[in-house]
Formats: C-alpha cells, structure tokens, sequence
C-alpha cells in the first residue's frame, strides 16, 4: 500500500493505531490504552483545493442530489480540516461574498445552490468518525455519510444512532436540524444523543474562529450547542464536527473510567423485516384505501408512547400514485425484541383489518443489521439519471382526518399524477416523545407519526407538471388549515430537515402561520436569539434562515 493509500484508510476511519491516535480519534484497541491521554493535533489534512469555472472538476463539484438546483459560484472551495474551514469563511467575509455550505448535498431546496451563493464550501472530505477519548464522545466530521457513520460505529464499538435511512445523506445537515431514522422510536432522535459541537463562527467585527459547545449545564457556549439539537444547518455557521454520547451514559466522575462501547446506543444483531403490496386494482376501492391508512395511523396512535414494547417497531407506508400499478408497507425491527414475530404479526395484522382486500404479496427475512442498513442506494429519491425532486412534509399527532384520506385518495387516482409521485406516512414517536419540546430545538415531540409527499422526475421540461401536482396535492390534504400544516390536534407542523420553500409564500400558505412557527413553533423566538448572538452579520443565509429579532 502507498503513502496515498494509507491515508485514504486513515482519513475513512478504518485506522491504523497510530494514524488514529494522532487525529485523537481512537480505533478500539487504542482507545483503552489511550483513555486519559490529551486529544493531539490532527494529522496533515486533505486540501484546501479551490475549483473554479473552467476547471474540470467544477462541473461534477456543481451539484447536489436535487438537479433541480445549479448555482454558479465563483470558487468551490473543497477543505479537510477546521483550519482550512476557517481560512474559508474568512475569504469570503473580507471579500464580501456570500458563502454556503454543503457536507453530503441531500438538501431538498436550492440552499447551497442559490445564484446568489459566491463561495461554495465542500466539506465531504472531513469524513472522520470515532472515539474521542479527550471528550468520552465519539466525534463525526459533517463529511461523513450516514452508512460510514453505521460502519465505524458497528465495526468498532458495536454502537449505532438513530439516524435516517438514508446511506448516502451526509451527517453536517442531517445532525443539526434533528435527525431521524429506524431506530427513533426506540431510541429518540440523533440530537438526543448529541453531547457537542464544533462551529466557525463569524463575530460582529469581522473575526472568524472555531468554537466547542456542549451541553454541560455551566458551559458559556451552551446555547450554541441547543442551537444545533434542531435549528437546521446553514443558520449559525459551519459545523465542522459533532461528538455523540448519550445523556444516561455520561460518566459519573470526569477520572471514572469509560468504556465506549457503552456510550450510544447498541446496534441491533439482526433485523426483522417485512414487504407488503398491494396493487391498484378495482378492489382498491376509496374505503378499502383509506381504511388502510387510517388503520396505519391509529396503530401509531395507540403504541407510540415512551416505554412501549412496540416502540421497536418502525414501519412505513407508501401509497404511490395509481399509475405506478401497486404501492408498499415496510416494516423492520430488531430480531431479537421479545416476540419480534409476534408483534410484527399483530402490527401487519392492524393495518390490513377491515379492508377487504388482501395484499398482492407479503415476505419477511431475517438479515445481519448491517447489510440493509448500508445497503447503497436504499431510499434514495429514484434511479433516474438526473434527479429531480421536490418533497414536502407535515408531522402529525395523529391519524390523518377521514376527509384528508379522502384528499390522499382522490390526488392518488388523479390523472395529472405520474408512477413516481406519493406519499410517505412514517412511524415516529416512542422515546423521541419523552424529550420537552425545549429541552432541544426540535419543538414537535408529541407526535407518531411523519407524512412525506414526494415526486421525482428526470427532465426539465417536466418541473412545472410535476410541481403543479405536488403542490396542489399538499394543499388539498391540508384545505382545512390554509393548505399547509398548522399545528393543532392533528398536524403539527414541519420538519426543517425536509425544507420546503413553499411554506413561505403566500400563494401556497393563506393560513396566516408563519413558515418558522410551522418549523420551530414555539422554540424560535430562542434561535433568533441566538442567531443574533451567533451570526450578527448575517452571514449564513438560505431562503428558509433563521432571522434575529426585529
């Protein structure tokens, strides 16, 4: 193996003892001899490497996943290290040009890709991901994707989080604005686990520095790092790394002694999984239809309290548009739950009663947790050669309403819809529930369940189709509250993480609720704050930022 190859090796995680000591991120065997040994510097770091227009990288830098969204910026400048970060945003600050950031490029809206953006900052090379003994945490770089994320965790320690399902979705965004996945219902969100932050911060004058803020009580920064348990990336600054405990593991005595293993979570040692399809034929009439997502819900309702033995289970429902010929339950949960088969039995069972119509096919397998959890591409927005995409969202109490599964229904069976247009209902709650709405800055904890509506196309010619479609869909299911989820007794508004532009215009959201009380509610007079303290100059930016005070 070469110099450059070994330092692949190093930078991935899959760490030679004495590459990983010296990043202060320590692989298994060098953790226990080192625990009380100082973090030392990091190693000679990747880049920094700026790509301009012209460049024959430029182009392939360009892009994120939605290829809705192409910016232009005047320099891509690609870092590795919290220095090379800090060199960055002060080149922007003291030019005067507008800087974004993207870490694995999953976002939904044109944040990093607006025209305006001048500075581009790639931080998919910072892909870190271990045991930090300095700070008894396991520190992730934003660069690291979600599957390197479960890999590390898995092969070293036997640990895991309860992050999204999405392999190739990059941790910078995902962790700051809540992060959620398969195991949330029984082990809350990401930030729960979310023990500090290391942020670039630019000061009033000008200055530009990396700042760590945790969530120890008498920590000055404090606020800082409540900022990042739900306030969204692109708000406060550029996060150039995250350390992950859980609050019931934190050492009793900072001398105690401190096995990682038991910091975060434990990884399941197999899952139980189920398919279930059904196809839009005749018998899939609007009662048979809407029976089944109305037994869906009220599952949900019923067994999404903190503590509860179904907690384990995660399932999600996917009615597509009828032009698709048939639509999709998955359900997956830890094999070795107590009676895993049973409880996924009952749980098929619910969702299916009353409707009058059996399931074209249903299938369950037992496989290692690692294999589907990596799996490339698994929920990936569609295998079309450019991604085009627009998702919108509502988190709900509760089961939809009979005449908002009459709108589903009726927007499903439309004729304007295509194969790759539809809806998600995802089961949340559980211990995500047992956390107070301003203990962190996801204010929405009372809730069982996610709904996602979605369509993906390939070709520009097809955006305003597509677009019109989505657009009118979400408003019909939610005509009651101004055509967008206004909490209540059963929506509750919006999760940042699935940023949706619309919420801010008037044409699509009369209810007369602000886009930041769909997202925040109650919690954002508190980021605006802190937005004020942290970002005084307005730095960082994006069509859905955070505003300080008036």
């Amino acid at each position: 193996m070469d110099r450059s190859d070994q330092h692949l090796l190093n930078r991935r995680g899959l760490l030679a003892t004495a590459g990983a000591a010296a990043a202060g991120v320590l692989a298994p065997a060098a953790a226990a001899e080192a625990a009380a040994a100082p973090v030392l510097p990091e190693p000679t770091a990747f880049g920094p490497v700026a790509v301009r227009p012209g460049d024959l990288r430029y182009d392939s830098l360009l892009r994120g996943n939605n290829f809705r969204f192409t910016g232009r910026p005047e320099e891509i400048r690609v870092v590795g290290s919290t220095d090379q970060v800090v060199r960055a945003v002060t080149d922007a600050v003291r030019s005067g040009r507008r800087v974004a950031v993207r870490s694995g490029g999953h976002c939904f809206e044109n944040f990093t890709a607006d025209p305006a953006v001048r500075l581009l900052l790639d931080l998919s090379p910072m892909d870190a991901v271990g045991y930090d003994p300095g700070r008894r945490a396991f520190a992730v770089q934003p660069g690291a994707t979600l599957g390197h994320v479960y890999r590390t965790l898995f092969k070293g320690w036997g640990v895991t989080l309860p992050a999204g399902g999405c392999p190739e979705v990059g941790a910078g965004g995902h962790f700051a604005g809540g992060g959620y996945g398969p195991l949330s219902r029984r082990y809350g969100s990401v930030v729960d686990h979310l023990y500090a932050v290391e942020v670039v911060v630019v000061d009033a004058d000008g200055g530009v520095r990396a700042v760590v803020a945790t969530r120890e009580p008498d920590d000055p920064h404090r606020d800082l790092w409540w900022a990042h348990t739900g306030g969204g990336g692109g708000n406060f600054g550029v996060v150039t790394r995250y350390w992950l405990r859980s609050p019931d593991a934190d050492p009793a005595a900072a001398a105690s002694p401190v096995d990682p293993s038991r910091l975060l979570p434990p990884s399941p040692r197999a899952m139980l999984g189920c398919l279930v399809g059904w196809t839009w034929d005749e018998r899939m009439t609007e009662r048979a239809f809407t029976t089944l997502l109305r037994n869906f819900g009220i599952w949900h309702e019923r067994n999404s309290a903190p503590g509860s033995p179904n907690t384990g289970l995660y399932a999600i429902l996917a009615p597509t548009h009828c032009s698709a010929g048939s639509f999709l339950l998955t359900v997956q949960l830890d094999a070795d739950l107590p009676n895993a088969d049973g409880l996924l039995s009952d749980f098929v069972s619910a969702v299916k009663a009353g409707t009058g119509v059996d399931p074209a096919f249903e299938a369950r397998q037992t496989m290692p947790w690692l294999h589907p959890t990596t799996w490339p591409g698994a929920n990936e927005p569609g295998d079309v050669v450019t991604r085009r995409y627009k998702i919108k969202a509502g988190y709900l109490r509760r089961s939809l309403t009979d005449a908002q599964l009459a709108a589903v229904y009726r927007n499903l069976r439309n004729s304007t819809g295509g194969p790759t247009g539809g809806m998600l209902l995802v089961g949340y709650g559980g211990q995500v529930d047992a956390v107070p709405s301003g203990a962190t800055a996801v204010a929405q904890r009372d809730v069982v369940m996610k709904a996602v509506y979605q369509t993906i196309w390939a070709e520009e010619s097809e955006d305003a189709a597509n677009l019109d479609w989505i657009r009118s869909f979400y408003r019909d299911v939610y005509a009651e509250t101004g055509g967008v989820p206004v909490p209540g007794e059963v929506s509750d508004g919006s999760y940042i993480n699935y940023p949706d532009v619309d919420l801010a215009d008037p044409a699509w959201n009369t209810s007369g609720v602000p886009w930041h009380t769909l997202y925040y509610k109650g919690n954002y007079p508190r980021l605006q704050q802190l937005k004020a303290r942290w970002d005084p100059r307005g730095v960082f930016r994006h069509a859905l930022a955070i505003e300080p005070p008036a």
